[in-house]
């Protein structure tokens, strides 16, 4: 879907499907140098993380393994709630594995901080985060994340995997959702 499909939704585009290819090449890059000689278990958080992970995967030129985790911190509304409940577990065992969790966005953080945690927990060999898009102005708690995409204002944004009412996620690029659709 292209923003001209949508364009009375948004309030403003903030980035491309250019520069959103762009950016994910570059971060691909970057994590096949950073792990040169390892396979990456890359694991994705449903549903957002879709794009990303599809994107990412694609670009990256080292043998990884993929494998998904569903989590849920929002019960109704916008605002996460902070108690975090996994939906849908991984398949792959942790021990001794170079994990690198694909996220679509952090807002708040506290979802992927209990993750991380949960995944640490696991024996791993190591558990980073890789996001495409960041609010730092949202952030409550402090969470080590390797690789960031962009950075977006405190905003509702909806595209590449980010919805609203399971809607626009398949938008090809990111932007500002208007009051109106959601008010």
């Amino acid at each position: 879907m292209d923003a001209k499909d949508v364009s009375a939704d948004l309030k403003e585009v903030l980035y491309t499907k250019e520069e959103i290819d762009q950016r994910v090449r570059e971060m691909a890059a970057q994590i096949d140098r950073d792990y040169e000689g390892r396979e990456v278990l890359l694991v994705g958080v449903l549903k957002g993380a879709c794009m990303i992970m599809a994107d990412l995967s694609r670009a990256m030129h080292s043998h990884l393994t993929m494998d998904w985790m569903a989590v849920s911190s929002y019960g109704s509304g916008t605002k996460s709630s902070g108690v975090v409940r996994i939906l849908k577990d991984l398949d792959a065992d942790l021990l001794n594995r170079h994990v690198l969790i694909a996220e679509d966005i952090i807002d708040s953080g506290l979802t992927l901080s209990w993750l991380k945690a949960n995944l640490e927990s696991r024996g791993p060999a190591s558990v980073e985060i890789c996001t495409l898009f960041r609010k730092p102005e949202a952030v409550k708690v402090d969470i080590d994340v390797k690789y960031v995409g962009m950075d977006i204002p405190n905003e509702f944004v909806v595209g590449y995997g980010l919805d609203f009412a399971e809607k626009y996620r398949n938008l090809d690029s990111v932007g500002i959702l208007a009051p109106h659709v959601y008010e």
